[in-house]
């Protein structure tokens, strides 16, 4: 057995919801950078034509767009808005990644035998909630990532300064733009992202081709953000362009959509897509292979504290 040994009794509510938000937490800061260099890529050309964007590109792929936002605008801009991340990871894959296993039990009525649609239904169900109630934190961190820290192109110089000028300027419906998108993202991200690990993880258990440890996380979590990204990237396309996009440049994030497919042609919806399978794969298999050892980890020490009778 790699890493810390599974309890005999199963994790509680709270220890998933705790263990989730931290274990996203520490994925965050692994991978921030990958995130950030994503939205550069998928903003990219947002208001020239396919011709003109690819002529005048200053970002060309993973590792180009990283250096050249290290040699012009310092090795911190790799890191802009990732309080409002941490934030919204705290909140966020608390609800979306912590509850899954409660709400599935939910609606599958206490059985141990989950099928597909149960599954499915849970991962929509968490993911639709999870923006919700952290909508701001991700606006916040998108507007912060896109920004440059050069050429006076910087909107805002605080997280706190953000989510004020954006609630004076856009209003309180500003805090939730491109709501829409990012659950329909999220739904398909969740069921992509949790189903999937959860099919491979039991797949891997149930043949006897893995035990319950380290490298079955390893590769359940590995498979799981290879499926994701193919699944999700144009709708993180779109909820990406939507939500720094200025006031009034789309009407909603189907216009955002359309706009695109005129403008730069379908092969726009996979903008930073080596960006998004290297950041959801890394932070897939860090976010997982923690929450699983926090998990247990936090269950041995309840375990450990309770007066032995």
């Amino acid at each position: 057995m790699v890493g810390f040994k599974a309890t005999d009794v199963p994790p509680t509510a709270t220890v998933k919801f705790l263990g989730a938000g931290t274990a996203a937490c520490i994925a965050d800061l692994i991978t921030f950078p990958l995130d950030t260099a994503k939205v550069r890529l998928q903003i990219q050309g947002e208001r020239q034509g396919p011709v003109q964007a690819a002529a005048s590109a200053q970002y060309r792929g993973v590792l180009g767009t990283i250096l050249t936002m290290v040699r012009t605008e310092g090795p911190r801009s790799l890191y802009n808005g990732l309080v409002a991340g941490l934030q919204r990871q705290m909140s966020f894959a608390s609800v979306r990644i912590g509850l899954y296993d409660s709400v599935k039990q939910f609606y599958t009525k206490g059985s141990e035998h989950a099928g597909i649609g149960s599954r499915l239904l849970a991962g929509s169900t968490t993911g639709a909630l999870a923006v919700a109630v952290a909508q701001p934190t991700d606006v916040v961190k998108v507007r912060f990532q896109a920004q440059a820290r050069t050429g006076g192109g910087q909107r805002y110089q605080s997280t706190i300064e953000a989510y004020k000028i954006i609630a004076q300027e856009e209003g309180f419906r500003g805090l939730w733009k491109g709501t829409s998108p990012n659950i329909a993202r999220n739904a398909i991200v969740n069921c992509a992202e949790l189903v999937t690990y959860d099919l491979i993880k039991d797949t891997l258990l149930k043949t006897n081709l893995m035990t319950d440890d380290l490298p079955c996380h390893f590769t359940s979590a590995f498979g799981a953000g290879f499926c994701t990204t193919i699944i999700a990237s144009p709708v993180d396309v779109v909820k990406t362009r939507y939500m720094n996009s200025a006031l009034g440049q789309y009407s909603s994030a189907g216009h955002c959509a359309l706009t695109m497919l005129q403008k730069e042609g379908p092969r726009a919806f996979y903008k930073g897509f080596m960006p998004s399978f290297l950041r959801l794969g890394s932070w897939n298999v860090v976010m997982f292979v923690t929450y699983e050892q926090l998990k247990r980890a936090l269950m041995a020490a309840c375990t450990s504290t309770e007066p032995s009778s």
